[in-house]
C-alpha cells in the first residue's frame, strides 16, 4: 500500500538542512527509558510557545504512542526519533501497511483525506508548516476531535527577516542594480530613486506569531507600525494600533508598506483584490509571506503593470510552483522568491526542537505546544 501524505508547504531543502540540525535538536534530551526530557525549551520559549489546552491524558483515547506515521521529509531523521523514542515505532507513511496505518496513534507531516480515512486510532497530527488550511479542510479532523499541532512562532524569526530583505530589495532597487552589473554597468546616471524605511509605515496584515517578529525588526529600523489581527487589538508597546480585519482599508491609507502575515482562512482568502490595491498609495509596496490565495492574483499584475502601486515581493504565490506562463513572472516592479521564507538551518532546528517537545510532551500526556483551533483556522 502506498500512501501519500499531503505537501506540508515545508520547502524541499528543509531534508538537507534537518540532516545538519537533527542531532543539536535532540542533543539535549536525556537518556530516560520511554520518555525523553525536555528539549530546545530555551528556543521555544523565546519564540513565546507556551502548552495549551488541557493535558492530552484527558483527551478521550489517548495513551502513550506506539506506532507513528512521519512524512517522507522526515525519513533521514527516523533513526535519530527511533534513538530519543525508543517505545515508539515509527514509519514512513508510504512504506506503512494497512494494519500499521489503522493503529497509528499519530502522524508528524501527514494530514491526507486517505489516511485520515484509514487511521481509525489517529489522536494527534503534528503538521510540519504554520499553515494548516489542507488540514482543517478534513471532515474527519473536527468529527473525530483530532488534536492538531502546527509551527506557529518557530518559522516568525526567519520569515521576518525575509520580509526586511524584501523590503530593503525593494526601496532600494537592488534588483535593477543585480541587472546593471550583469551587464558590467556602472549605473550612477538616471538611476531609480533609493527609499529610506526609517520613518516608513508598515501595515503588518495579522499580528500573529510571524508578525510580531515582522513589527519587531521594521521598528528596529524606525518604521512606524500598524497592523490588523482578528484576535484582538493587544500587541507590544511599539506597534502604534492594531486594528480589527475590517480596517484594512482604513489602514492601508496610511501605509508604505503592508506585509500579509496572516493565515488562510475563508476571511482571508482574496482579501487582497483591485479594491485594495487601489486603496494603496501609488508609491507603496505590497509583500506577501502569508498565503498566495490571499491575493487575487490578476488584480496584482493589473495594479503593478498600470503603476497603481510602487512594487510587490512575494514569497507565496497561487498556484505553487508558478508557472511558466504566468503573468507574475512578467510583471514589472516584482520580486518572487519561490515560498523559501523560513528555509534556514537555525528555523529547521527550531522545527525539529518542537517536534520532539510535541513528542516528549504527548507521551508524557502533558500539555502540547502549537495548538490549532479547527474552527478558527489557525
Amino acid at each position: 500500500m502506498m500512501l501519500k501524505p499531503f505537501a506540508s508547504g515545508v520547502p524541499q531543502a528543509w531534508r538537507l538542512a534537518l540532516c545538519a540540525t537533527t542531532a543539536l535538536a535532540l542533543a539535549t534530551l536525556a537518556p530516560a527509558a520511554d520518555v525523553p526530557s525536555q528539549t530546545g525549551a530555551v528556543t521555544l520559549d523565546s519564540l513565546g510557545l507556551q502548552p495549551s489546552g488541557p493535558p492530552v491524558r484527558e483527551h478521550p483515547g489517548w495513551r502513550a504512542p506506539k506506532l507513528i506515521l512521519v512524512s517522507g521529509q522526515l525519513q533521514d531523521q527516523l533513526p535519530s526519533l527511533a534513538a530519543a523514542f525508543p517505545s515508539v515505532k515509527f514509519i514512513e507513511v508510504s512504506r506503512a501497511s494497512e494494519r500499521e496505518v489503522a493503529a497509528a496513534d499519530a502522524t508528524i507531516g501527514v494530514c491526507s483525506a486517505e489516511v485520515l480515512g484509514k487511521a481509525t486510532h489517529l489522536q494527534w497530527i503534528q503538521w510540519l508548516a504554520a499553515g494548516v488550511e489542507r488540514c482543517v479542510q478534513q471532515p474527519q479532523l473536527r468529527e473525530r476531535h483530532i488534536i492538531l499541532t502546527n509551527m506557529q512562532r518557530i518559522q516568525g524569526p526567519s520569515m521576518a527577516e525575509h520580509v526586511i530583505a524584501l523590503m530593503l530589495v525593494l526601496s532600494r532597487h537592488l534588483d535593477y542594480f543585480l541587472r546593471e552589473q550583469s551587464q558590467a554597468h556602472w549605473a550612477q546616471e538616471g538611476t531609480p530613486q533609493l527609499i529610506d524605511l526609517q520613518g516608513r509605515t508598515v501595515l503588518i496584515v495579522g499580528l500573529g506569531g510571524i508578525g510580531t517578529e515582522v513589527a519587531q525588526r521594521a521598528h528596529a529600523l524606525g518604521m512606524r507600525i500598524i497592523a490588523t489581527r482578528a484576535s484582538g487589538h493587544g500587541g507590544p508597546d511599539y506597534v502604534s494600533y492594531v486594528g480589527a480585519p475590517d480596517e484594512l482599508l482604513k489602514l492601508t491609507r496610511e501605509a508604505d508598506y503592508v506585509v500579509n502575515c496572516a493565515p488562510l482562512t475563508p476571511q482571508t482568502t482574496g482579501i487582497f483584490n483591485q479594491e485594495f490595491f487601489a486603496t494603496m498609495k501609488a508609491t507603496a509596496y505590497f509583500i506577501n509571506v502569508g498565503r498566495g490565495k490571499s491575493v487575487v492574483t490578476a488584480d496584482l499584475v493589473t495594479a503593478l503593470a498600470a503603476g497603481k502601486i510602487a512594487g510587490a515581493g512575494l514569497d507565496v504565490v497561487d498556484p505553487e510552483p508558478l508557472p511558466a506562463d504566468s503573468a507574475l513572472w512578467r510583471a514589472p516592479h516584482l520580486v518572487i522568491t519561490p515560498h523559501v521564507s523560513a528555509d534556514t538551518a537555525a528555523a529547521a532546528q527550531q522545527r525539529m526542537a518542537l517536534v520532539t517537545e510535541n513528542l516528549r510532551r504527548y507521551s508524557a500526556g502533558e500539555s502540547l505546544l502549537a495548538v490549532v483551533d479547527p474552527a478558527r483556522g489557525y
